[in-house]
């Protein structure tokens, strides 16, 4: 297998308040905001022209996951694979691909049915330097834009599909509870890009959150004392992860879909990485917020 994904390029939201998006990304979060118009925003963290899209909706919610790799024949080989697989892969055009700011991409539906995977190469840079209006400094570039961890209903089925056939490599796993497992894959140096876990207790399926990662502390430490004028916001206090050793908060976003807000997390080297298991997700703190 020669053809991979290299890294999580974008993400896209719909939201049904893009003024609110707006400033709250801008304000909290201290990312860079592009309105192209009434009805899409975009968000970049480094120098590629967008990491994050939001749309109207009805409701909030994850509508795309777009996953980078190298070029046209490395596209074209996973577009074989998936098709092997079983999955239906469509190839969207030159129009959309202009739209997503990509050389060409393809396009298969999730395993659960909860949005897009979008694979692309050649994702637009842009002429104009980033800059945060709050001076954040996002871990970005070769990383991608950060992880998504989604809660999946055939455990067996996520990881064919990202180990075997999209080339992720395991990262660790993490036992939440008896019988229930968190697994974590990685793609480049970022600990994890996409992690996942078993539907338990009637929670939903689909993204439980996603994450951004700022080299500074002070950042996520500013964004805490916003959070505190929107008390609703807070899902689980700030603390400590056991195996990546982010520090972080989680908070919810516009698009109602969970945000983890971070710094410090550690890289993998291939050559010298072996996974383990822990036996908790938080050295410290993380505490589930219960607003009822």
């Amino acid at each position: 297998m020669t053809a991979r994904v290299t890294a999580l390029g974008y993400l896209q939201f719909t939201a049904t308040d893009l003024d609110h998006w707006q400033d709250f990304g801008q304000r909290v979060l201290g990312l860079m905001a592009d309105r192209r118009s009434d009805d899409r925003l975009l968000f970049r963290v480094d120098e590629k022209s967008y990491r994050l899209e939001v749309r109207p909706g009805e409701r909030g919610g994850v509508s795309a996951v777009g996953w980078e790799t190298r070029g046209p024949a490395e596209l074209a080989e996973l577009e074989a694979r998936l098709t092997a697989a079983g999955y239906e892969v469509t190839r969207p055009g030159a129009a959309v691909a202009k739209e997503r700011m990509v050389s060409d991409l393809i396009r298969f539906r999730d395993p659960d049915d909860c949005y897009d995977h979008e694979i692309f190469w050649g994702l637009s840079t842009s002429s104009v330097r980033f800059a945060s209006p709050i001076g954040a400094e996002f871990v970005a570039g070769r990383e991608g834009v950060g992880h998504v961890l989604q809660v999946v209903s055939d455990r067996a089925r996520y990881e064919s599909l990202f180990l075997d056939v999209l080339g992720f490599s395991l990262s660790d796993h993490i036992d939440l509870a008896p019988d229930l497992a968190a697994t974590f894959l990685h793609c480049n140096p970022r600990h994890h890009s996409f992690a996942f876990t078993p539907q338990v207790g009637g929670r939903p399926l689909g993204v439980g959150h996603f994450m951004l990662e700022v080299t500074d502390l002070d950042v996520i430490g500013r964004a805490m004392e916003h959070i505190e004028d929107e008390p609703h916001r807070l899902l689980k206090t700030f603390g400590r992860h056991s195996n990546d050793r982010m520090v972080s908060f989680y908070l919810l976003t516009p698009s109602d879909v969970g945000l983890e807000f971070g710094t410090g997390g550690i890289k993998i080297d291939d050559e010298t990485w072996t996974p383990t298991r822990y036996d908790t997700a938080h050295f410290w703190g993380h505490h589930s917020v219960d607003h009822h």
